[in-house]
């Protein structure tokens, strides 16, 4: 056995100097690259014609170089599963967030003098949502369940907050008439 020199031990500490820098920089990658939003790995191509490629059993999940995915054979009595896509997004909400019929904690403008009122009769919202009526006077917006809202006007804009869920009857006059809005609050 030949004694380790200098230079033998450079070497060595400089091997696992890159590859302790390699790791690190392979978690930075991957730490900095998670996101809010999930992604879909780019399909990966091999560089060149390879001499002799196995092909993938039908129970393996790995993708062909072609880039379709194998699937196992059907099962008797119950249909496949689909595929998993990774990186997809959910086609159901979570639990917390606003369903399409229903917005979210959102700020809703309502213009009087844009709005047609008489087609507006209810709106959804989650709460903390905030109702903001533009062009209308002091004290003539009410609600009929005011422990639900939190109200506030300044210079012709009353703000109605929704801080509990329930159902808020919003009431506006205008030219006359009042114009009722059924506001359900999740």
């Amino acid at each position: 056995m030949i004694p380790a020199g200098p230079a033998t031990a450079r070497r060595a500490t400089s091997a696992a100097s890159f590859r302790r820098l390699a790791v690190v920089l392979a978690v930075a990658v991957g730490v900095a690259a998670c996101g809010a939003d999930a992604v879909a790995p780019l399909p990966v191509q091999p560089p060149g014609p390879t001499p002799a490629t196995p092909t993938p059993s039908a129970t393996s999940a790995i993708p062909s170089p072609a880039g379709s995915p194998s699937r196992p054979p059907p099962t008797r009595g119950r249909p496949p599963a689909p595929p998993s896509t990774r990186g997809t997004p959910r086609t159901t909400p979570p639990p917390t967030a606003a369903t399409p019929a229903c917005r979210g904690a959102v700020r809703y403008d309502l213009p009087l003098a844009e709005t047609e009122l008489e087609l507006l009769r209810s709106l959804c919202f989650a709460t903390g949502a905030v109702l903001r009526i533009q062009g209308i006077g002091p004290g003539l917006v009410s609600v009929d369940r005011p422990e639900l809202v939190s109200q506030q006007y300044e210079a012709g804009v009353v703000d109605i907050r929704f801080v509990r869920p329930g159902t808020v009857d919003v009431t506006i006059p205008e030219e006359g008439r009042e114009h009722t809005i059924t506001v359900v609050v999740r």
